[in-house]
């Protein structure tokens, strides 16, 4: 039976109560995610605002990495054996953290209309490694009601931490997603969101995944993903409360004597906490717990695990992969000018049985940097980044050490309002 070890939630736990001191947040970073619609002043007339930023990352990486991936440090596009991606060393450059993004606010008789429709350049999926358009947002709310694509209810986006490094920690939860959202709850001091998001989920056939018996595994997903989350703010910073379940199922398709068809429930826990240490630090915290909610985090391998069965009828079945994570971040603003941040993301998966020994088990990620905006909207930097990828059950582990170089350029222009 898979199950999450006990010790491990208990020593990431103590590492976050540990941390929870109080102080004020520092400045933004590359990918401090856009406001929350909803949480400033409403404006007295309608507005439109285009905003976004020009940037450019130039660095080294003094390991290896997937190639579609030069710019970040992923854990999971590490190398799962030795030179996967050929030698060590590789200088990069590139804009794909550049964003351009539109907010609107139009008063009507249920109240504020609010949208936000935003893209990037940084390219996944069949655009991976490539600079195009990506959509992060397109939203829209009216009282209480929300719709489209926008954070995912068991993200946290104040928790990331004041970084140039665009993927991030490992250990967070960090996902947009198409959802309906009802927020009974929104004042300022407490905010409570309740969502039906776009289910999803991914596989791994592990030993077994030659067998042309598991070709017709087809994924089926029969209910939305149910996502709640809490939030209470103030003046010290702000601690939250997330959690999701999901049903995720798999048919069998060949007529071939053998049934591996199966299902499973998919559910998980998310604290995280931005907490004022003085009036220039703040530590962002997040601790996460569930099993088959890999596709909410950040970075992280597969949702359903293959497990050998006795059964010769069923001879595998698929079980959802649990899941501890954590992450730990200090954001330090030194004056007006300068500012840095400093933190360590952890994450385990407690592989199933019957997954290949290469398969992504450990990852942990590590980074500091300085920060300086010598004029308003303009901010450039250095910073250091490692990581560390852990195999399953061959002991193969790889590291990622780069450092990487950013120029920022903010712009703004609102009609309105």
């Amino acid at each position: 039976m898979r199950i999450v070890k006990v010790t491990k939630i208990v020593s990431a736990v103590c590492v976050l109560v540990s941390c929870l001191v109080l102080g004020q947040p520092a400045t933004v970073h590359a990918q401090t995610p856009a406001p929350q619609v909803g949480v400033n002043a409403e404006p007295a007339k309608p507005s439109l605002e285009i905003y976004g930023f020009a940037m450019l990352d130039i660095g080294h990486d003094f390991k290896q990495i997937h190639p579609d991936w030069y710019d970040t440090l992923r854990l999971t596009r590490l190398p799962k054996f030795e030179k996967e991606f050929g030698e060590d060393n590789n200088t990069f450059m590139g804009v794909r953290q550049s964003r351009l993004g539109v907010r609107s606010y139009t008063p009507t008789d249920l109240g504020p209309l609010k949208t936000i429709f935003e893209f990037e350049l940084f390219g996944t999926g069949v655009d991976s490694g490539q600079t195009t358009f990506r959509l992060r947002h397109a939203w829209g709310e009216l009282g209480p009601i929300g719709a489209g694509q926008y954070w995912s209810p068991f993200t946290d986006p104040d928790v990331f931490p004041n970084s140039l490094e665009y993927w991030g920690p490992t250990g967070l939860p960090w996902y947009r997603n198409v959802q309906l959202r009802y927020s009974p709850i929104d004042n300022g001091q407490s905010t409570l969101m309740l969502a039906l998001a776009r289910p999803g989920a991914s596989g791994d056939q592990g030993v077994y995944s030659d067998r042309i018996e598991l070709d017709g595994i087809k994924a089926r997903f029969p209910l939305p993903d149910f996502v709640a989350a809490y939030k209470r703010a103030g003046n010290w910073g702000h601690v939250r409360t997330a959690g999701i379940l999901r049903r995720i199922n798999w048919d069998d398709t060949l007529d071939d004597g053998l049934d591996l068809s199966g299902d499973a429930t998919g559910w998980g826990w998310n604290v995280s906490s931005a907490f004022n240490a003085t009036k220039s630090s703040v530590l962002r915290l997040a601790f996460t717990v569930g099993e088959g909610v890999q596709n909410e985090m950040n970075d992280s391998p597969i949702d359903i695990g293959i497990a050998n069965n006795a059964d010769p009828l069923r001879p595998v079945v698929g079980e959802a992969i649990p899941i501890v994570a954590y992450s730990v971040f200090l954001d330090q603003t030194w004056n007006k000018k300068l500012t840095s941040a400093i933190g360590y993301s952890f994450q385990d998966n407690d592989n199933t049985d019957a997954q290949a020994a290469d398969a992504f088990r450990v990852g942990k990620y590590a980074l500091g940097n300085l920060l300086y905006t010598p004029a308003p909207n303009v901010m450039f930097g250095g910073e250091l980044q490692w990581g560390r990828r852990e195999n399953f059950s061959d002991g193969f582990e790889s590291d990622g050490f780069k450092i990487q170089f950013s120029f920022k350029y903010n712009f703004s222009w609102k009609l309105g309002g």
